[in-house]
């Protein structure tokens, strides 16, 4: 057994091919991390949009039948791509937490500016 300072005590030396297919791995994964930083970037473009349509009408900031309608949708979604529904739901629920926090944010500063007309 070997001893290091790196945190690789006992393993053994990797092949330069594994390192290789390491390698390779993890630059798709960043692509595509990147990639879902890029999509969660323009979803909540739509979806300050929204809030401000939805402040403009006093719509309330949160819609729960349609959140309802999407978490059943994204857990279908998600049991087709082979994915854990009950992951992809957390996922989805953390998003729209976000974004109800975004539109009651925009209703807020919609009606301090109406007041203040």
């Amino acid at each position: 057994m070997t001893t290091s300072n790196n945190g690789t005590e006992g393993v053994e030396p990797v092949a330069p091919a594994v390192r290789a297919e390491l390698a390779r791995l993890r630059d798709s994964i960043d692509n595509i991390d990147a990639a879902v930083v890029h999509m969660l970037a323009e979803r909540f473009k739509c979806t300050q949009q929204v809030g401000h349509l939805k402040a403009a009408h006093q719509l309330p900031p949160a819609d729960p039948a349609r959140e309802a309608h999407q978490i059943a949708r994204l857990r279908r979604l998600a049991e087709n791509a082979k994915l854990d529904p009950a992951f992809a739901e957390k996922l989805l629920n953390f998003i729209i937490a976000e974004v109800i926090r975004h539109h009651e944010s925009i209703a807020d500063n919609t009606n301090i500016v109406q007041q203040q007309q």
